[in-house]
């Protein structure tokens, strides 16, 4: 897979990602320019259902510079493109069990189509995170001590 667009890094630490989906994203001409720049930020984003859709809110896409009045709204609804039974699995899983849909990765696939990783995710407490930090910083320092105990 290519270097992702944009990345939530903080979705990991801040909920446990049950399951993950890819999506496609309804774009306009400007929207897609602009992501070819590079530029966008889902850091504060998260998907909602709205009606039998699903949306991606408050995901930022810069507008593009050379596109002058015809450019596009950087924080507008955008709708998520998965299959039905896929829909229908999020929403029911969103209303009854109270999950919470988090974008995790927006890229480009081979076909060069924009798609976005979004993770089915039940959110941490804080005890929840200081386990997860405490992990990741003892499995740091344990490559760290069994690297430098080669024995050269």
């Amino acid at each position: 897979m290519t270097k992702p667009i944009a990345e939530n890094r903080r979705a990991r630490y801040d909920y446990f990602i049950e399951e993950t989906f890819e999506a496609g994203i309804m774009l306009t001409g400007t929207e897609v320019k602009s992501l070819r720049v590079g530029r966008a930020n889902i850091a504060e984003s998260y998907a909602s259902v709205e009606g039998r859709e699903i949306k991606l809110i408050n995901a930022d896409i810069p507008p593009y510079g050379h596109a002058n009045r015809f450019n596009h709204e950087p924080r507008r609804h955008r709708k998520l493109l998965l299959h039905r039974k896929q829909i229908d699995k999020l929403i029911g899983a969103v209303q009854r069990d109270g999950r919470t849909l988090i974008p995790l990765k927006l890229y480009w696939n081979e076909k060069g189509l924009a798609k976005l990783e979004i993770g089915l995710a039940k959110g941490k407490k804080n005890h929840d995170k200081r386990e997860t930090e405490a992990a990741r910083d003892w499995a740091r320092d344990k490559a760290r001590l069994m690297k430098g105990d080669r024995g050269d």
